[in-house]
């Protein structure tokens, strides 16, 4: 893809066509269960089941045929992303396949007004959810005015959803057409909803989850007392989830919009999860065929990333790329491609950085915390880090060293933010960290704070990211090599989040998003994400509380801070961009996170007998693949 080509904050065009195709001429058909369904007058014929008009998919390659089960494996615990990114949660609008745009999905067009505040969505007249009740406006004002703006369940409304501090406000203007009302101009708002994080609106029906909101059921303390939850928000999450939580996928009587619905929950006790087709999914193919195209979706949950490699290579998964993605599975994986029955994929990022040492400027440790606020001590530690023998070792030289800007390709690329400090000079580091207050040596010649000490750092990582312990264990030995002790606290997926939430690290090794898509994901640069800007997440919570909680930030991030909240409401593209470069210089200027390595395309297998698969798909949680490649139109050739 070329990356001139991306999409800009703002929308050039506010107006969306309505259809792929002309739905009018077509004859509608089903898969063959539906059918004898019908036969048997136990669902409705397929053209009483679709909206009157039908999204048309034109396929990738050729219109598919009906049947299979599609086979992918996840991981038990906190995996629930895995299903997210396969099924993917049917919001108001959606990506392109190439990540150039913003389409309809299930509101056909949009328009915005001329001061950019105001959003009007005409939604898909008769889609219907997948117990066959309608889709109408009162479903997206419940989600939004009843649960996502009440404050019992956001103490502050996601960010995606506000301008100016300030929540929208809802209007229905028929059956169809919902108008969203910001404070001020909100450009990105279309491209926040086309995101996983912006699928609210579409995420709750009121017919169905009303009955788990005190506004429309008296007696919704009795359910909560049943079910053991403290409030109706914990009920509301239990059974009718949230965006990033396992509820969203445990419960089978939760109507959805998805090409598939839950029939085996993901629970604590799971040893698969399985989705059935929708019998009243509303998009088709040019000839007419009610999607998906395959039966069924099984994810079979794996503890261990060996065993889902395994799997592939004995031709048990018929796609996969969460948790195998790693260079160091590649080898074995081409080796097993007859085997396995599958091809191999490699699928181009849109991320900064694979190994991104995200240094904790608010870490508890009392010790250490002026240093890894000092800067001078981050270009040190940057100068040791030998990337050369990372990217050789780790990803076989199919690396690249880079810190944490947006690439060259991109119209954020800052050179200064990507490529300060990359070499390896050893010498240089040490004369650093001397003069930094450093100097004094213990008996083993590590390094010791001027009171006396060991300057020893702390390093979570998840074991789940291969590549990420390889590289750190690299690290801690180029690192000791300048006197720094590096401790490696490896853990499960969970304990690594729990680790980061509590503030219980130093150092957080994770991947930095903003390659390709910096203004969708800027965390790195400004620390306004709740759960990844790791910088500092007390810094974060000061931001979202307004100063009421978490930790003054310095100067510099208060600035960033500033920049943000202005970028979010400009009124011309022009500002916005300004604003935004603004933010990007400032961060370069602090260097406050260090990038190792930008990875090479990540490694997927898919079945050698699976069609229509965009072999283009970008990997991106802002792109969530595949789901906007559209697995519902992936087949099984006969």
């Amino acid at each position: 893809m070329s990356v001139s080509t991306l999409r800009p904050v703002w929308l050039c065009a506010v107006a969306a066509a309505v259809l792929a195709g002309p739905s009018g001429a077509l004859a509608f058909s089903e898969a063959p269960v539906l059918a004898k369904a019908v036969q048997e007058k136990k669902l409705n014929p397929v053209d009483k089941r679709l909206p009157e008009k039908p999204e048309v998919i034109a396929p990738v390659s050729k219109v598919g045929s009906y049947g299979g089960t599609l086979r992918t494996a996840m991981r038990s615990n906190a995996d629930q992303n895995s299903i997210t990114r396969v099924v993917s949660g049917q919001g108001l609008v959606r990506w392109s396949m190439d990540f150039n745009k913003v389409l309809p999905n299930l509101a056909e067009s949009w328009t915005l007004s001329p001061d950019g505040s105001e959003y009007t969505f005409k939604l898909r007249r008769g889609t219907r959810w997948s117990d066959g009740t309608l889709f109408t406006a009162d479903d997206v004002l419940f989600a939004m005015g009843d649960v996502v703006y009440n404050k019992q369940f956001f103490v502050n409304p996601p960010e995606q959803y506000s301008a100016k501090d300030q929540p929208a406000v809802l209007s229905k203007l028929d059956d169809y057409t919902v108008r969203f009302k910001f404070a001020g101009p909100n450009l990105s708002f279309v491209e926040q909803l086309a995101t996983p994080l912006g699928q609210h609106p579409t995420l709750y029906q009121k017919a169905y989850c009303g009955q788990f909101h005190p506004k429309y059921n008296p007696r919704v303390d009795e359910l909560i007392a049943k079910e053991k939850v403290k409030d109706w928000a914990a009920l509301m999450r239990l059974k009718c989830g949230d965006i990033e939580v396992p509820t969203r996928w445990g419960n089978p009587e939760k109507p959805t919009l998805d090409p598939w619905i839950i029939k085996e929950p993901y629970t604590g006790s799971a040893t698969r999860v399985t989705l059935e087709r929708n019998p009243y999914f509303w998009q088709v193919d040019t000839a007419g065929q009610q999607l998906p195209y395959i039966d069924r979706v099984q994810f079979q949950i794996i503890s261990e990333v060996e065993t889902i490699v395994l799997a592939a290579i004995n031709g048990q998964l018929d796609y996969q790329h969460r948790h195998i993605f790693g260079i160091q599975n590649r080898p074995i994986l081409s080796e097993n491609t007859a085997k396995g029955g599958y091809r191999m994929m490699a699928l181009p990022g849109t991320g900064a950085n694979s190994v991104g040492l995200w240094l904790n400027h608010s870490t508890k440790n009392a010790k250490l915390r002026p240093f890894l606020r000092n800067k001078d001590v981050r270009i040190a530690l940057s100068l040791a880090t030998d990337r050369k023998e990372i990217n050789d070792i780790v990803y076989l030289g199919q690396g690249m060293p880079w810190q944490i800007g947006p690439l060259k390709q991109s119209k954020w690329y800052n050179e200064k933010l990507g490529t300060q400090y990359l070499n390896y000079d050893l010498k240089r580091a040490n004369e650093i960290l001397d003069r930094a207050g450093l100097a004094k040596r213990d008996a083993d010649g590590m390094r010791a704070y001027p009171e006396g000490g060991r300057v020893s750092i702390n390093a979570i990582v998840s074991i789940a990211q291969t590549n990420q312990m390889e590289a750190l264990e690299l690290i801690r030995k180029q690192w000791a090599k300048a006197g720094i002790e590096l401790n490696l606290l490896s853990s499960e997926r969970s304990l690594f989040y729990d680790r980061a939430t509590n503030n219980d690290y130093d150092i957080s090794v994770d991947i930095i998003p903003g390659g390709m898509d910096i203004t969708m994901n800027p965390r790195a640069v400004v620390a306004v994400h709740p759960l990844e800007s790791r910088m500092s997440l007390p810094w974060v919570r000061w931001f979202m509380s307004n100063g009421k909680q978490g930790e003054e930030p310095p100067a510099s991030m208060k600035k960033r801070m500033q920049l943000y909240e202005q970028w979010q409401t400009a009124a011309s593209p022009a500002l916005a961009e300004s604003l935004f470069k603004q933010i990007l210089e400032i961060a370069a200027d602090e260097f406050e996170v260090i990038g190792v390595i930008r990875s090479p395309n990540d490694t997927a297998i898919r079945s050698a007998k699976l069609q229509n698969v965009y072999e283009q798909m970008l990997i991106s949680w802002t792109y969530p693949n595949p789901g906007p490649a559209l697995p519902q139109q992936w087949f099984f050739a006969k």
